[in-house]
């Protein structure tokens, strides 16, 4: 999806892991919650509460899912999922912008 439409943009910017993964909460009509973001190269751990779909817009990554031994690569175009209350790792190769949608 290029363009999402009707929704409601929080200004303050969320930071992470010194400013290399940034991202902004945006609203949907329905009260649901999206994140925009983007995240430099670099290896990160995030932690869920909710089931997370993440949607790889540009760049590449690796991502190490719960329960998983092996990385799984993954490009623009892309995405994954993460379970709620779990913990994932991801390796940034390149610059990856990112939508992430949370899931009751």
């Amino acid at each position: 999806m290029e363009l999402i439409e009707n929704v409601t943009v929080e200004k303050k910017i969320n930071v992470y892991f010194e400013g290399k993964v940034t991202s902004r909460n945006i609203y949907l009509k329905n009260k649901t919650k999206k994140t925009l973001g983007v995240m430099m190269p670099g290896t990160y751990e995030f932690g869920t509460e909710k089931k997370e779909i993440m949607e790889i817009i540009s760049g590449s990554l690796k991502v190490l899912l719960p329960e998983h031994s092996e990385w799984k690569e993954i490009e623009g175009g892309m995405e994954f999922e993460v379970p709620s209350n779990s913990k994932f790792k991801v390796e940034i190769v390149t610059l990856t912008n990112y939508c992430c949608s949370y899931i009751d």
